[in-house]
């Protein structure tokens, strides 16, 4: 199948455009190949009655798809989430969380709303992946405005599709792969290479022990780029990371 001209393990060209949006305490644009989500990370002095008097923070996040983000138009979500939506949405929060510190946040909670305008395959993950950068600006405020003692942010995260299609192992699926693959993974995984999350399904054909680390391996090589590109985005917008991730290390 053609892949666009990139090779089986070549990921999409992928571009960040921080601060995309003026009111938003982070914001980024990012781009997929044809995939495209706005991401934002507000913050809101407060956190979720279960965490009151707490000392702790919170992190939570939305996803929405516009009508004609895809090739025929799907109704806006108004009365009830789809199951599919609430899933993302959770895989978002639980993506995000699993890189901050929320005790450093205090008794607050960054709310991050990631928008897909235009869908080709992979609008989770590069959520996922525009939502770091959307979560660390944000966190980069707080800390300009001494309103935290010091970076709640761990590690960095990021995330992309694997799969199986005609027999052959391909990395970061267009929605004609996803289609067509036998195997489907979504993996996330930290700078450091722990692994957050694994999704992933045999849609027609099971797959051996040996084939799900070998798209393991495929995945971790993608999400290293990704990461890569993230750290770029963010020194390029003169962050300093050294102060925002102090215990990183590549």
């Amino acid at each position: 199948m053609p892949r666009s001209g990139r090779g089986d393990y070549a990921l999409r060209p992928i571009r960040f455009e921080p601060n995309f949006l003026s009111h938003a305490e982070g914001s980024v644009y990012v781009t997929c190949g044809a995939t495209r989500v706005v991401c934002t990370a507000s913050i809101d002095e407060k956190v979720p009655p279960f965490l009151r008097g707490s000392g702790t923070g919170w992190l939570t996040a939305e996803y929405a798809m516009l009508p004609r983000a895809t090739q025929s138009r799907t109704p806006r979500e108004r009365a009830q989430l789809s199951g599919r939506t609430q899933e993302i949405q959770r895989l978002i929060g639980r993506s995000l969380r699993a890189v901050l510190d929320l005790p450093r946040l205090g008794e607050r909670t960054i709310q991050v709303d990631c928008d897909v305008i235009q869908a080709d395959g992979g609008t989770r993950t590069t959520a996922i992946n525009g939502g770091f950068v959307a979560v660390a600006l944000a966190v980069e405020r707080l800390m300009k405005n001494k309103t935290v003692a010091g970076s709640p942010l761990k590690d960095y995260v990021a995330a992309t599709s694997v799969g199986l299609v005609g027999g052959v192992t391909l990395l970061d699926l267009e929605y004609v792969e996803d289609a067509a693959a036998d195997v489907d993974l979504n993996v996330v995984a930290t700078g450091d290479g722990r692994l957050v999350e694994i999704q992933g399904t045999a849609e027609k054909t099971p797959f051996t022990n040996e084939q799900l680390y070998e798209m393991l391996e495929i995945a971790r090589m993608g999400i290293e780029e990704i990461i890569e590109l993230q750290r770029r985005t963010l020194e390029t917008g003169k962050l300093d990371m050294e102060r925002l991730l102090p215990h990183y290390r590549s």
